[in-house]
């Protein structure tokens, strides 16, 4: 199924824009990291691009070098300019981009009916994902909303009044059900790998193997212990600036710690989610994904 322009969903911040991921001309070899909010999104990033580059310290942002396929960096900047940018980038190394988007929203191109693309596909609990996005929304800078003209994120008090007066009103309660709807059917494509957040957390390495094997990239033996080195939690939170949308945008988006957390399995009640929060969710949830099998996976993981 394709989707136009003219009937993209609408955007729910001024700074996301679906248009650009429609109009880029992919190279083979492009990867695209499919992930919602939340879920793991910059751990993959950091992942892909340490094994393209066999290890790389040098970036100041990481989204210089890894293109968020939605973003716009500030008002008066024209998707045009955007998409231009994109289809100016060098021919090597190979091209890592960042989507919040699943198909068909995000353009998929199915193995030989175009550009050679590879998808890393990641999901995570949709409980733990409620509980990290308050302290993600809170930490978004007071200055980013004023370039837009929009309110601050208010400092909810706890999960529950978030939940009530902000993931359910702002559509965020069935974000990585409707996401796992849409990649569920293409699972097993040969250029889909569809990855568990817990899963990768029990087992990094293996992962991070995994994701290499996938996109075909053969690091050395002298290149591993950095690469697993530098997409360690310990790595990035040291180096946590490089992860916050410093410098891509025009002015910083982030306030320090509001990106690189230890993103713990199985710690949302612990955070505040309540039985009744969680069942709530749950019935959302089926609304949107209608596959048990599917609702068990994201749930819990696993093969």
């Amino acid at each position: 199924m394709d989707v136009d322009s003219d009937t993209l969903p609408a955007s729910p911040v001024p700074w996301i824009t679906y248009e650009i991921q429609r109009r880029v001309r992919w190279r083979d070899d492009d990867v695209i990291v499919s992930v919602p909010a939340k879920s793991g999104t910059n751990w993959t990033m950091n992942i892909v691009h340490q094994l393209r580059t066999g290890g790389d310290a040098d970036f100041s942002d990481i989204y210089h070098v890894v293109p968020w396929l939605e973003f716009v960096p500030g008002p008066g900047v024209g998707i045009d300019e955007l998409v231009g940018r994109i289809d100016a980038m060098p021919e090597g190394p190979r091209r890592v981009f960042k989507t919040h988007s699943a198909p068909p929203v995000l353009p998929y191109v199915e193995p030989g009916a175009g550009p050679r693309l590879k998808y890393v596909v990641v999901l995570r609990n949709p409980e733990e994902v409620i509980a990290s996005l308050k302290p993600f929304l809170e930490k978004h800078r007071d200055e980013w909303f004023e370039l837009w003209g929009m309110p601050a994120a208010p400092p909810w008090p706890d999960l529950q009044t978030y939940y009530e007066t902000g993931a359910v009103p702002m559509g965020l309660t069935a974000i990585p059900f409707g996401f796992l709807a849409s990649w569920w059917p293409l699972r097993h494509h040969d250029n889909v790998l569809l990855l568990h957040f817990a899963d990768m957390k029990r087992d990094v390495e293996g992962s991070v193997r995994k994701i290499a094997a996938f996109l075909e990239l053969e690091p050395s033996p002298e290149q591993w212990p950095v690469i697993l080195e530098r997409c360690s939690f310990e790595w990035m939170k040291a180096n946590q600036r490089k992860f916050e949308l410093t410098e891509v945008g025009q002015v910083p988006v982030m306030e320090s710690g509001g990106i690189v957390r230890r993103g713990s399995v199985g710690q949302a009640r612990a955070e505040g989610m309540s039985e009744a929060m969680a069942s709530d969710l749950e019935r959302r949830g089926r609304a949107v994904l209608h596959d048990e099998a599917a609702l068990r996976w994201l749930y819990a993981g696993g093969e």
